[in-house]
């Protein structure tokens, strides 16, 4: 199908518009953009300046996508936002380019659902199949691993990262790292098992789930230090995927992980 822009709708010459793509009455679409086949842009809906959207995206109204990022030190650098396929962002939700000060680009991956009011800062990294309720706000070179799910009004301190398969419950304050696997709440954020629904509902093995909870186990209950319960995980993950991802997770220094 044709690519459909309404007449209210400003785009620039320079932007690049894939096949099918839908522009929504009022949107603005600056110049070096790029958006996929079957991307619809909803109405009052800002894509800043050098911002690459794939394809069969879908934004809601009144969302601003690839603006200049919130910090002091941005001089109008060329950075970017890159966005995979296959996303829903609902109304009203800010998704910040990059800064020079890291990888100069925010990247937001694939299968993400991301509900209204959402922040996401400067230089962020967010994976694949992520949600994001509503108001969840992450600051500028956080991390979100795939399958994680940040309940609504989640806020996350500048530079954590958020493990695989992870979730938080609604208001939590993370400042510290969130390893993979793991149920958080509160202000400040600690943990509460791991999240053995999620996994039930991704296919993992009662085996799989069992030897997590094991690691968790090891790494909350033990009573082992730090340090200890990282050496005692990796000894016995062998071979099992899942438990290799803990502890290469759990093997960067990062903030720190929530206690």
């Amino acid at each position: 199908m044709a690519t459909r822009i309404h007449p209210t709708a400003i785009v620039d010459p320079r932007a690049s518009l894939g096949d099918d793509v839908e522009i929504g009455p009022y949107s603005i679409v600056g110049p070096g953009t790029e958006i996929g086949s079957g991307t619809r842009i909803g109405p009052h809906v800002i894509v800043g300046a050098h911002t690459r959207i794939g394809a069969r995206n879908m934004f809601f109204q009144f969302s601003s996508i690839g603006e200049a990022p919130q910090d002091k030190k941005y001089k109008d650098e060329p950075t970017r936002l890159e966005i995979g396929d296959d996303n829903t962002i609902r109304e009203f939700c800010t998704l910040n380019r990059g800064t020079a000060q890291d990888a100069g680009v925010t990247r937001i991956g694939n299968n993400n659902w991301i509900m209204a009011y959402v922040h996401m800062a400067h230089d962020c990294q967010v994976g694949n199949h992520t949600i994001f309720a509503n108001n969840a706000q992450i600051a500028g070179h956080v991390h979100v691993d795939d399958h994680a799910i940040l309940g609504g009004f989640t806020v996350v301190h500048q530079f954590c990262r958020i493990g695989t398969h992870s979730i938080t419950a609604m208001g939590t304050i993370l400042l510290q790292d969130l390893p993979p696997y793991v149920m958080a709440s509160g202000n400040t954020a600690v943990p509460h098992g791991i999240n053995s629904e999620g996994l039930r509902r991704r296919g993992f093995s009662a085996a799989v789930i069992t030897a997590i909870k094991r690691a968790y186990k090891t790494l909350y209950k033990s009573g082992l230090s730090f340090e200890e319960a990282r050496a005692a995980i990796a000894a016995d993950a062998g071979a099992l995927a899942e438990l290799q991802a803990l502890t290469e997770f759990l093997a960067v220094a990062g903030r720190g992980i929530i206690r």
